[in-house]
């Protein structure tokens, strides 16, 4: 299996957890900012999109940094988008930060923001547009624990493993 997943998700929807869960069960590692700009230190690459594309060699999961993009004409990559309703990860990071609620929607609201630009940025398009995604899962309807399960199940159908 040489299979490269990305990960872009909304801010508080649980595809961190979702992530961790798939790295265990595929046993693969789990690649997100602060990796990849430890990459870039330490490897001396000398944008993201270089230190993505070497990361993505071999099988791993990417969190944002518009991997989906960056490595959109590769044969065996697989891009998801992790999505929630708005109050439902309001509640989420409420819990896992100990936020008011103001805090906690404007925390939420912010991150969006800042990840929207961020991919328009790098990419010249929309964040979370569904043409640029295999597959789009929503954690309000799906519940963050089953999430995995359903990728994993996927994967096996589809061959990828």
């Amino acid at each position: 299996m040489n299979l490269v997943i990305t990960m872009s998700r909304r801010f508080g929807t649980g595809a961190s957890m979702i992530a961790h869960e798939l790295s265990k069960k595929l046993n693969i590692p789990v690649y997100d900012k602060a990796y990849i700009e430890h990459e870039i230190d330490t490897q001396h690459f000398d944008t993201e999109s270089e230190a993505i594309r070497e990361l993505a060699k071999n099988p791993c999961i990417i969190l944002g940094r518009s991997a989906s993009d960056i490595l959109k004409n590769k044969y065996n990559v697989f891009n998801i988008y992790i999505c929630a309703e708005k109050e439902d990860r309001i509640k989420r990071i409420m819990e896992l930060e100990s936020l008011s609620y103001a805090d906690a929607k404007e925390t939420v609201e912010k991150t969006d923001a800042e990840r929207a630009d961020y991919y328009y940025t790098h990419t010249g398009k929309a964040w979370g547009d569904v043409n640029d995604y295999h597959m789009i899962l929503d954690t309000s309807e799906l519940g963050v624990e089953n999430c995995a399960g359903i990728l994993m199940q996927y994967f096996k159908r589809s061959g990828y493993i």
